[in-house]
């Protein structure tokens, strides 16, 4: 359970950080970001080896910086 949680961040983030290139997803990349961030933090928690911590929080670093470009390209609702 702790590698799929670990796993999901980051691709959760992967999804969130690479959708900022395009202004117009920026309801993928804040959806995404905020599920990843939230994911992530408590992946962080259960996690029980070095590698799972270190997955988590590239994960968590790319959510938030997906989430908030995301949020400052247009928020979470498509326009």
């Amino acid at each position: 359970m702790e590698n799929a949680l670990a796993v999901g961040a980051l691709v959760c983030g992967l999804i969130a950080f690479v959708s900022t290139f395009w202004v117009s997803a920026h309801a993928i990349s804040s959806w995404a970001g905020t599920l990843g961030f939230g994911v992530g933090l408590y992946s962080q928690y259960v996690s029980a080896t070095t590698p799972q911590r270190a997955l988590n929080i590239v994960g968590i670093v790319a959510s938030f910086v997906g989430a908030a470009l995301g949020i400052a390209h247009g928020g979470f609702l498509p326009h």
